[in-house]
């Protein structure tokens, strides 16, 4: 098992940043890919960024050049460092982490892109 916390959203103006993190605990060997979604109000989850073994990172479109995934320490396992923020980037953001073929969710985090 493996259980996962968010952290770090919040309300921020168009054009600002927020940092989210991604605690893990339990059971963390093997876990072999990494990523975050968002869910923004009447839309599907969406694929943002992942971080698979090694460093092979993978962005959906809307989000090069302005997110970045990263690893953590051992307690911290996933960064995503969002820039340029737009009111489109509004949504639930929720971590992933796959290990041994089984897909452990996190609680999310709300982000608000608004003036």
């Amino acid at each position: 098992q493996v259980q996962l916390v968010e952290s770090g959203g919040g309300l921020v103006q168009p054009g600002g940043s927020l940092r989210l993190s991604c605690t893990a605990s339990g059971s963390l060997f093997r876990i072999n890919f990494m990523a975050w979604y968002r869910q923004a109000p009447g839309k599907e989850r969406e694929l943002v960024a992942a971080i698979i073994s090694g460093d092979n990172t993978n962005y959906a479109d809307s989000v090069k050049g302005r997110f970045t995934i990263s690893r953590g320490d051992a307690k911290i396992m996933l960064y995503l460092q969002m820039n340029s923020l737009k009111p489109e980037d509004t949504a639930v953001y929720y971590c992933l982490a796959r290990r041994l073929g089984d897909d452990y969710w996190g609680q999310g985090t709300q982000v608000t892109v608004s003036s």
